[in-house]
């Protein structure tokens, strides 16, 4: 592979600005080529309003707990409802399950622990690490999934469920 170095002169001329390159014989204009290089990056789709969590509605019957809008929780993160349902019932240590909008756990627990939780879940796997934001998606590569931030670009590893 032959190694060749470009000398690139930028310069006006009639309030355009003009790109030539030494070797090519070509001249570019400038704003054909901004416009090129922008239609070549990816698109960042970045939310710009707060990440707003509803406030969740914990009823506890004998000894089930229920959130009865686990699905409107789920759909704020922007993640599967059995992806978060996976991470409480193995951090609370319980069975649970999920019928039409609601998760259902075996057992007596208080809202607080739910909110607890549902944080360390958001930590984990809805912020991303590099610039805070929620605006990511989780992607499963062969064994391994990623937290890759729509806003930044960042593609950060986090632990299998």
């Amino acid at each position: 592979m032959e190694n060749t170095c470009f000398q690139i002169i930028i310069f006006k001329y009639g309030g355009a600005q003009w790109v030539w390159l030494d070797g090519r014989d070509m001249t570019y204009n400038y704003e054909d080529l901004l416009k090129k290089a922008c239609a070549q990056m990816p698109e960042v789709s970045a939310k710009h309003e707060r990440l707003e969590m509803p406030r969740l509605m914990v009823n506890t019957v004998g000894m089930r707990t229920t959130i009865s809008n686990f699905k409107e929780v789920a759909d704020a993160l922007d993640r599967d409802p059995q992806h978060i349902l996976k991470f409480l019932t193995r951090e609370m240590a319980t069975a649970a399950t999920f019928q039409d909008s609601r998760a259902i756990f075996q057992g007596k627990f208080r809202s607080d622990s739910f909110e607890r939780l549902l944080q360390r879940y958001l930590d984990s796997y809805v912020v991303c690490p590099i610039c805070k934001r929620p605006d990511t998606r989780i992607v499963k590569e062969k064994r391994l999934s990623f937290l890759v931030c729509n806003a930044c670009g960042a593609k950060s590893s986090i632990k299998q469920l």
